[in-house]
Parts: structure tokens; C-alpha cells; sequence
């Protein structure tokens, strides 16, 4: 159910209102900038919409909502790259167009969603734009992305924006502590780059163990122990673009400590950090991190673990990078 999570409880109210007043879009973006579950907030607009006794959200009783509960609504439709990592086709499109076009075999409203809405190649989206011009009645459409500035900007224009604000560490660490029955450190979520559902994955992975004993080998590798370089190089290569971000985090954070700016969410090591590091020192390492995951997502058959402890051989010289 989208109002479980907090941040769409917003966007939820609003399209509830709409359906009331039956003045939703034919075509609405629902953007956000960050992996929030904004899939969950469509399902649940498309089962108020499916659902043939109530209005403004699903009954959970009619025919309509037996149907979508079990996947087979004929006027519901989800489209997703055939593939992880492939395009959205034409082909794709056109069956959308298709059923835009079509009788509902409910008697009422079509629905379709396109996730993500960024993956259409460039004959998909022009397909789909020539449907988005002449809407069909009793037909809905919801496109979902995460960026944007991938998606032509005709078709933005014919398209109701919705925004997803990315909620602050305390609502994600709140909403996860009635998830988990769990005291949850707030720095999860800023490790996570404050992202609801990256963050409950680290928790159920122990993600905080294990940046605990990242952090841990880090701070003595900063302070000349070799045992540290070698243990924080083989954490880290594990899972080098993931931990790498978080040595990230921890670096800037200790950054700002620097300056008096310490705030909740800051990781615990990055006081500590601040007293071994100077400012200097910690941007120029800040900066190799970049580098160093760029250089690793861009050269896949690169020895890691290597790359990291030449690295951490360094980390303290004037010359970090």
C-alpha cells in the first residue's frame, strides 16, 4: 500500500482528491530522484482505478479487485524492458497503443504504466508521444523514472509531473524501526544516500556490521597500521563501488566535522577521522575515491583489491592522489 511509506502519503492524498473530482491526467510522470518505491504508488492508484465499487481507493471485494490481485486485470498493464538492462522497444509501444485504442473489457478505465520511463529508445518514444497527443478516453497513463533529462521533453510537456521528494534520514529511520522492530542508527540512511528501500536492503543484509568493521580498519590504515590497509583493501574489494561510497560518506563527513558541522546523520568514525586527518588531506582522498570508482565501474577486469591498497598505502601523504 502506498500510504505505508511516508513519502508518497502526499502524492497518494492528492491523487485520491483527483479521482474524486475526476480530473486526473490522461498521462502523469511520477519522478524521483532516488529508488523510493514510486511502483507501489502506482499499483495502488491503478487498483482504486480498476476497482468497480469504490471511488477513491480498492475495496478489496469487487471482481475488479480480485482481478488485479491476482495479476490478471485485463485492463491493467505494466511494460518493462524484456531484459535488465534493455531498452523499452517500439514494439513494446505499439501493443500500448493498442490497448489505449481498445474497448475496456471491464467497462471502464485502461491503465498503463511504463517502468522505467527513461528506458523507451528513441522509436519508442516517439511512438508512444503520437498517443500521448491524441489521449483515448478511459485511458490512463503512468510513466515512472529516475532521471528525467532522459525522456524527451515533448514528452514531459503532455505529462502531469509528479515529484517525489527524497525524505530525510529520520523518516527513513523512523519508517524502518516500524518495519524491523529495530533501533536503526541514522546514519543508514545517509550511507544510503537516503534512499527507503537501498536502506532497508542494507539493514537486512548487516550492512551496519559490516561498515562498522570498514570503518574500524579504515581509521587505522589512516593512522599508518599496515594491518588496517591490508584488512580495510580486502573489505573493501568485496564490493568495491558499494564500499567505496561509504568510505565516501565517511571522508566527508569528517570533512565537515572540520568545520563545526556535524550533524545526526554523520557516521560515528568521522570525528575520529577529522583528529588523523587534516582538511586538506581528507578532499584530495575524497577526490580519489571518485576516481577510483570511476576507474573501476569503467574497467571491470581490474584488480580492486590492489588499486584500493595502493591507495591506503597513501592515504595520509600530502600526495593522495
Amino acid at each position: 500500500m502506498a500510504t505505508s511509506s511516508p513519502w508518497l502519503t502526499q502524492a497518494w492524498q492528492d491523487w485520491q482528491a483527483r479521482l474524486q473530482a475526476n480530473t486526473f491526467s490522461h498521462a502523469t510522470l511520477v519522478h524521483s530522484q532516488q529508488d523510493l518505491g514510486i511502483y507501489s504508488l502506482a499499483h495502488w492508484f491503478g487498483q482504486a482505478l480498476m476497482c468497480t465499487t469504490s471511488q477513491t481507493e480498492p475495496c478489496g471485494f469487487c471482481h475488479g479487485c480480485d482481478l488485479m490481485r491476482s495479476g490478471n486485470h485485463p485492463d491493467y498493464h505494466v511494460v518493462r524492458p524484456e531484459k535488465e538492462g534493455k531498452s523499452i522497444t517500439v514494439e513494446q509501444i505499439r501493443a500500448c497503443n493498442r490497448w489505449a485504442q481498445a474497448s475496456s473489457q471491464m467497462s471502464g478505465y485502461r491503465m498503463i504504466i511504463i517502468e522505467p520511463a527513461d528506458a523507451m529508445n528513441e522509436s519508442a518514444a516517439n511512438a508512444l508521444l503520437k498517443t500521448l497527443e491524441e489521449p483515448s478516453s478511459h485511458c490512463v497513463f503512468v510513466l515512472l523514472t529516475q532521471h528525467m533529462n532522459h525522456l524527451l521533453p515533448t514528452i514531459i510537456s503532455r505529462c502531469q509531473v509528479l515529484s517525489i521528494a527524497t525524505p530525510s534520514p529520520q523518516v527513513i529511520t523512523e519508517w524502518l524501526k516500524q518495519q524491523t522492530q529495530r533501533d536503526i542508527p541514522v546514519y543508514a540512511a545517509h550511507l544510503n544516500g537516503n534512499s527507503p528501500i537501498q536502506t532497508q536492503s542494507f539493514i537486512e543484509s548487516k550492512g551496519i556490521e559490516e561498515y562498522a568493521n570498514i570503518e574500524a580498519a579504515f581509521l587505522r590504515a589512516a593512522a599508518d597500521d599496515i594491518t588496517g590497509v591490508t584488512e580495510c583493501a580486502s573489505l573493501v574489494a568485496s564490493s568495491p563501488l558499494v564500499r567505496l561510497q561509504w568510505l565516501w560518506f565517511l571522508v566527508s563527513d569528517a570533512q565537515k566535522v572540520h568545520f563545526g558541522l556535524t550533524q545526526p546523520e554523520c557516521v560515528p568514525g568521522a570525528k575520529s577521522l577529522s583528529q588523523v586527518l587534516s582538511y586538506d588531506q581528507l578532499y584530495r582522498c575524497g577526490q580519489t575515491i571518485i576516481k577510483l570508482i570511476e576507474q573501476l565501474r569503467e574497467f571491470t577486469g581490474l584488480n580492486s583489491e590492489l588499486l584500493i591498497m595502493d591507495w591506503l598505502m597513501n592515504i595520509n601523504e600530502d600526495t593522495c592522489l
